[in-house]
C-alpha cells in the first residue's frame, strides 16, 4: 500500500470545550509505549530545550533530540579525560558505553526504515575540522559507519567562505530546504571542530487534512497574525490536565511508526508557564493517561525552521572542557590542540495539509458531540519514534507567520 501524500507536520494545541467528552476507551495498546521515555534523546532534548528557551530570546525554537544525541556520542567517542566525561555525563551514557553507543545508533536504523512511510525525512551530521594537519582516516570511518557522521575540512579559508560552506552543506542536508543564517562569530582557530547535525520533517499523516476544509484564521502568539487553518473530527488519544492547565493530543503518523505530541495551554499565553513544569516525569504522566476520544480539530499550517548555535546551552549543562584548547582532549581524532568550536544545529519541520490515509471508516462521518482542539496559540510539539522510543523532534510555534494583526504577547 502506498503512504499518503506528503504531508506536513500540523502543530497543534488543544482548547477546553463546555462539553466534555467521555473516552471512548479505557485503555490504549500503545499506552505503554509512552510511559517509559527512557532513551536519552528525551532527557538530553529537554535540557537543551529549557537551556534555549530560558533566555527568551528564541523563537519557533526547534531541535532534533535524536539528531543531537546522535551527533554528540559520536564526538565523546572521539573523546578522552573529563572531556569524555562531561560528554557522556550529558548524555546519561557514561555507565554503559556500548549500550549508549547502540540507543544512539539503533534510532536512526529505525528513521531510515520509516522515512517515505510515516515521514519524509532529510538529515546529516559531520564535523567539521579548521587547519587540521592530520586526522585518523580509520577512525573518521568508523565514525561515519557506526554514527552516519561525516568529516568536513574547511582548510585556511576565510570566515565568509567558512559560514557559505557551513550553510551550503546544511541546506543539502536538509534536502535543499532554505535553512536560516547562521549568527556570524569570530574566526574558528586552526584546530578548531565545529560539529553540524540538519535536519528537515514531513510527516504522513495516519488520517489526513483535506486542504479544501482550510480557512484563513487568527493565530494568538507573540504576534496576532491571520494563518490558513485546517479542520477534521476523528477519533484521536487526549488527556486535558485541569491542574496545570494543559490538553495533550497524540496524532498518529502513517503506519504507527512514529507519533506527534501536541502540548497546548488552556489559554492564550505565552509557554514559560508550560515549559517551567515540562519534566520527563511530567511527560511520563500525560502520555500515559492519554485515552481516545471524539475530537473536532483546527490546526494551523505553518513552516516551523530554527538555527541555533549551542556552545552557551552546553557549557550550562557541564560541557566545560571541550571548548578549552588548553584542556581538550580529542586525541582519539588525532594530534594536536583539537578543541571544540561551536555546535551548529539546523531544523526545519513542515506543517501543512495533505490527504493522509483514505482508507476504512471515514471518522469524520461517525464522530459524536466531539471535543474541541483548538490550536490558535502557542504550543509545543513532540515527535517519537515508536519502534526504539527515541524524540526526534521537540520544538515550540510562538509565531505563524501571517498577516500581521498587532504585537501582544
Amino acid at each position: 500500500m502506498l503512504p499518503p501524500a506528503a504531508l506536513c507536520l500540523s502543530l497543534v494545541l488543544m482548547v477546553s470545550t463546555s462539553t466534555s467528552q467521555q473516552p471512548l476507551t479505557s485503555g490504549d495498546p500503545q499506552q505503554k509505549s509512552f510511559s517509559s521515555l527512557s532513551h536519552p534523546s528525551w532527557s538530553l532534548g529537554l535540557e537543551v530545550y529549557r537551556a534555549l528557551r530560558s533566555e527568551g530570546s528564541h523563537i519557533n525554537t526547534l531541535i532534533s533530540p535524536v539528531l543531537l544525541a546522535n551527533s554528540l556520542s559520536a564526538l565523546s567517542h572521539t573523546a578522552k579525560g573529563a572531556t569524555a566525561r562531561q560528554l557522556q555525563e550529558l548524555l546519561k551514557t557514561n555507565k554503559d558505553e556500548k549500550q549508549a553507543e547502540k540507543s544512539s545508533s539503533s534510532p536512526l536504523k529505525s528513521m531510515r526504515k520509516a522515512n517515505g512511510t510515516s515521514y519524509m525525512l532529510h538529515g546529516s551530521s559531520a564535523i567539521f575540522s579548521k587547519q587540521v594537519p592530520t586526522l585518523e582516516s580509520s577512525f573518521l570511518e568508523e565514525l561515519q559507519a557506526q554514527f552516519e557522521l561525516d568529516h568536513v575540512a574547511l582548510g585556511a579559508g576565510d570566515k565568509q567562505g567558512e559560514m557559505e560552506k557551513l550553510r551550503s552543506w546544511a541546506k543539502s542536508g536538509m534536502g535543499g530546504v532554505k535553512e536560516m543564517p547562521l549568527n556570524e562569530g569570530p574566526d574558528a582557530k586552526e584546530g578548531a571542530l565545529i560539529l553540524a547535525s540538519a535536519l528537515h520533517f514531513k510527516g504522513f499523516w495516519d488520517h489526513g487534512f483535506d486542504k479544501e476544509n482550510e480557512d484563513l484564521r487568527s493565530f494568538l502568539g507573540t504576534k496576532y497574525t491571520k494563518v490558513y487553518m485546517m479542520h477534521r473530527a476523528g477519533v484521536y488519544r487526549h488527556y486535558e490536565d485541569i491542574e496545570n492547565m494543559v490538553q495533550v493530543l497524540e496524532l498518529g503518523l502513517w503506519g504507527g511508526k512514529a507519533s506527534m505530541v501536541l502540548l497546548l495551554p488552556f489559554h492564550v499565553e505565552s509557554l514559560a508557564r508550560l515549559e517551567r513544569v515540562l519534566t520527563l516525569e511530567q511527560l511520563e504522566k500525560w502520555l500515559g493517561k492519554l485515552s481516545s476520544m471524539s475530537m473536532a480539530l483546527s490546526l494551523p499550517r505553518v513552516n516551523v525552521s530554527s538555527t541555533l548555535s549551542l556552545q552557551k546551552q552546553l557549557v550550562a549543562l557541564g560541557v566545560v572542557d571541550a571548548w578549552d584548547q588548553k584542556v581538550a582532549d580529542f586525541s582519539g581524532l588525532g594530534k594536536g590542540k583539537l578543541h571544540l568550536w561551536d555546535v551548529l544545529h539546523w531544523a526545519s519541520l513542515e506543517l501543512a495539509s495533505d490527504s493522509g490515509s483514505k482508507d476504512g471508516i471515514d471518522e469524520n462521518q461517525h464522530v459524536e458531540k466531539p471535543k474541541l482542539f483548538y490550536a490558535d496559540h502557542s504550543f509545543i510539539i513532540l515527535v517519537k519514534d515508536n519502534s526504539t522510543g527515541a524524540l526526534l523532534m521537540l520544538g515550540a510555534l510562538d509565531l505563524a507567520e501571517g498577516a500581521t494583526l498587532h504585537d501582544e504577547l
